[in-house]
């Protein structure tokens, strides 16, 4: 499993990622970091703006990667290179085989950088060595990859499980070790599902009883919703008390089975990335929690991180990748690390809409517009 280097107690995390984000701050107003949110024009010529970005996505199930991430990725881009640099944008569509076609095309067209969120960690580690080879540095982005990657940036994945799982057992309340949980974890081949369950196991065991455990290919919901109906057919629907699902896409389908399966009051049910159908769930009781990973801050940095990379801008690149990991492959993966927040009925308006994520308006359709006027969204 992958593991922080060294390993810090989940009262630091937080702490941990301010500072480097405080550190970064300081250099800008020291005036080292001129180009961050909108170019550096003071660049010297060697520092090329006409650089190329190759984005790697792996899916589209996950609404943010096309939605936020790579928009926001390409805009920065463009900001700290004078509308000169380009992002070229290919997404995997769930295969791994696709995304190493994908990957081996853009070292074919020579681009200077790649940002590669991998759909089969391991896998994609020939690729990387090619890269390499190529002299085309490689940035592990909010997956990583094994292989000689030069950064990797994130957020801390094992306390993104902690929250879901510390939220799910404080719902649940003390003193209630018997009640059912059924735990619905992703693709085993994502080095990020195993630091979630990790997490998550080490708030849910001697908590609740984990009844039904699953691993999900690919993050499929389809495969979530299948399992789900095992668990409820095993179990029994009466005897959930809560769903852990490790994101947003698979929480819906388990939702839908339970649904299905005839019940109208929703056990508590977890999820992870914020997505808008989530949000909404949760406003209108079906889905408890969702783990919101302020995206807007991995995605910039991992654009700042490429930009300063291809630059040779080691101090500002340096002061962003102050955090350290270990894959399968390497040790001392220089990182950043974004904090997360537990999202609830009670905290969507300081969370995703004061972030600017989603305004009020479109989380509060008609379909939904009674059940935030209950909860004072408004």
């Amino acid at each position: 499993m992958n593991a922080r280097t060294p390993r810090t107690p989940p009262a630091r995390r937080m702490g941990i990622a301010l500072a480097a984000t405080a550190s970064v701050l300081s250099l800008t107003a020291c005036g080292v970091i001129d180009g961050i949110g909108g170019g550096d024009s003071s660049a010297s010529p060697e520092k090329r703006d006409d650089i190329t970005v190759g984005l790697l996505l792996p899916d589209k199930d996950t609404a943010r990667f096309e939605k936020f991430d790579h928009p926001l990725i390409k805009k920065e881009v463009a900001a700290l290179t004078h509308d000169k640099g380009k992002v070229v944008y290919s997404n995997a569509g769930a295969s791994p085989d696709k995304q190493s076609r994908q990957f081996q095309q853009m070292i074919a067209d020579q681009v200077d950088v790649i940002l590669v969120d991998a759909v089969d960690a391991r896998s994609i580690a020939a690729d990387v060595r090619k890269a390499k080879d190529a002299g085309i540095p490689v940035i592990a982005y909010d997956r990583l990859a094994e292989g000689p990657v030069d950064a990797y940036v994130s957020h801390d994945n094992e306390l993104v499980g902690e929250v879901q799982g510390r939220t799910l057992v404080e719902e649940l309340g003390s003193g209630r070790g018997d009640d059912k949980v059924v735990m619905m974890n992703g693709d085993p081949a994502d080095p990020n599902s195993g630091r979630f369950k990790k997490g998550a196991l080490g708030e849910l065991e001697g908590q609740v009883d984990i009844v039904k455990k699953y691993d999900t290919d690919k993050w499929s919901p389809e495969a979530a919703e299948a399992n789900m109906r095992k668990a409820i057919a095993s179990v029994g629907l009466a005897n959930i008390a809560a769903v852990y699902s490790a994101n947003d896409g698979m929480a819906g389908a388990v939702i839908e089975a339970l649904k299905d399966a005839g019940a109208t009051t929703m056990p508590p049910v977890t999820g992870q990335d914020a997505n808008l159908d989530a949000v909404q769930r949760i406003v209108a009781g079906e889905q408890f929690m969702t783990v919101y990973k302020p995206f807007r801050q991995e995605a910039t940095n991992a654009a700042r991180m490429a930009v300063y990379k291809v630059q040779e801008r080691d101090i500002e690149f340096d002061a962003l990748t102050q955090d350290s990991v270990d894959s399968g492959s390497a040790k001392g993966i220089p990182s950043h690390l974004v904090p997360v927040v537990a999202v609830t009925n009670a905290n969507i308006e300081e969370t995703v809409v004061r972030d600017g994520v989603y305004t009020v308006k479109q989380i509060c359709t008609a379909e939904y517009k009674a059940d935030c006027a209950a909860i004072g969204l408004e």
